[in-house]
């Protein structure tokens, strides 16, 4: 038996599939990565993320924006799909089309028994390209468990809020904003 070749892709092949496509899929270094559909608790972590970090944003200059807004990374060519991003001041966009977002400054990515070690791992790794990227927040949707990891002047990363029982909190400081681990596991079913 031989292995099949992979198909590679340019960036322009992903993103005409992409746009055409009834489901989401990340685009790294030629390959297209089809993205796994997410279960029930992160569902419902992402809705309550969703409307509690928007709720406090309202009428300020950052804006949340859920995993239906793509993003590039024009340093290592990642183009990916975050649970929850915020952005503030002007979006900015890939070329003339407003579908591949360039300047987030927090990152939000809900933690499934799928996607955890990438989230943590390669996937933390290429978002500390984005030169606009302050703080990366990591929410497991198996267990009571988050952290926020922000980047110093120096330009090194590190565990700044952290929360693993029900009465914690972890602070989001880019935004100045407190989450509650109550409000953001408030839907879900059976968290360990």
């Amino acid at each position: 038996m031989t292995a099949q070749p992979i198909q590679m892709y340019s960036a322009e092949e992903y993103l005409e599939l992409e746009r055409a496509a009834d489901y989401k899929s990340e685009y790294y270094r030629g390959e297209i990565f089809a993205m796994a559909g997410a279960g029930y608790n992160h569902n419902a972590i992402v809705a309550s993320l969703s409307t509690e970090i928007g709720f406090f944003l309202k009428r300020k200059t950052c804006r949340s924006l859920t995993q239906d807004m793509r993003i590039y990374i024009p340093e290592n060519g990642l183009y990916t799909y975050p649970d929850l991003l915020i952005h503030c001041g002007k979006p900015e966009f890939l070329g003339d089309k407003t579908d591949n977002l360039l300047n987030p400054s927090v990152i939000v990515e809900v933690q499934s028994p799928s996607t955890g070690e990438y989230d943590r791992g390669e996937k933390f790794h290429l978002y500390r390209s984005i030169p606009t990227l302050v703080e990366y927040v990591l929410i497991d949707s198996r267990r009571l468990a988050a952290e926020v990891y922000h980047k110093g002047e120096d330009g090194l990363w590190s565990l700044v809020s952290e929360a693993y029982t029900i009465d914690e909190a972890i602070e989001i400081s880019h935004i100045g904003l407190t989450l509650k681990m109550a409000d953001i596991y408030a839907q879900t079913e059976e968290i360990i």
